[in-house]
């Protein structure tokens, strides 16, 4: 199958460069239908021996989500105590949740135990099952940037205390904690960068050639300026 369209590429690369971690949220509900289209972006992840080990719980109820309010306090209290001075003046200041502003709540799993002891590409990295599940949490995270629907990671909260709370089984593992919903705007930088936590890592000094100790030479020798989000895509 050929390459996409210039206006097919233009539209992929703006989900990747206009994704956002949202904390604010509409209150307006998200339709079954759309619900649906996210998830099966999410299910067509790759994922490593085609194991698919994901679940999707979908959390709607006031009560469970109070729950998981109340486990995101316990932990950002924590969290809070380690940042001193500005830095920790700057962290009480952030929103780092939506969880009871957003109209959906979804928990992304992973079944460890997914078809059996001996899976195909895990014998010798048994974690590729976890990353199998990230890769399903961004193809949901761009598809609903693509409809206009704002996502925010919550990854304040123990393992343990999600488990429990979702009456998780023993193999399961929760990876993402998710509020979705309608936003206002998408914000043209990560909040985090805008409001001076960090700043976004150059991308040159991170490549090699061949080694860890050999730094690229691809974007000096073809003039390419490794952090313009913006270079054209050519018309093909």
């Amino acid at each position: 199958m050929s390459a996409f369209s210039q206006t097919e590429r233009e539209a992929v690369y703006r989900a990747i460069f206009e994704r956002r971690d949202c904390r604010r949220f509409l209150p307006d509900p998200l339709p079954a239908d759309l619900i649906a289209r996210l998830l099966s972006a999410a299910h067509h992840a790759p994922s490593v021996g085609f194991m698919q080990p994901w679940n999707f719980l979908l959390i709607r109820s006031t009560e469970v989500r109070a729950q998981v309010k109340a486990a995101f306090e316990r932990a950002n209290a924590a969290a809070n105590a380690q940042f001193q001075g500005e830095r920790g003046e700057l962290y009480r200041s952030l929103k780092l949740e939506g969880i009871m502003e957003s109209p959906l709540n979804v928990c992304v799993t992973c079944d460890r135990s997914r078809h059996g002891p001996v899976v195909l590409g895990k014998t010798a990295q048994p974690e590729m099952d976890l990353y199998s599940t990230v890769c399903a949490i961004q193809n949901l995270w761009l598809a609903a940037r693509a409809e206009g629907v704002g996502v925010g990671w919550v990854s304040i909260v123990k393992i343990e205390d999600l488990r429990q709370i979702l009456a998780l089984p023993a193999e399961v593992i929760p990876v993402a904690y998710l509020c979705l919903g309608r936003v206002a705007e998408f914000p043209a930088s990560p909040e985090l960068e805008r409001l001076g936590w960090l700043n976004r890592v150059e991308l040159e000094p991170l490549v090699f050639d061949d080694r860890w100790d050999r730094p690229t030479s691809l974007f000096s020798e073809h003039s390419i300026d490794a952090d313009d989000p913006s270079q054209p895509i050519p018309d093909r």
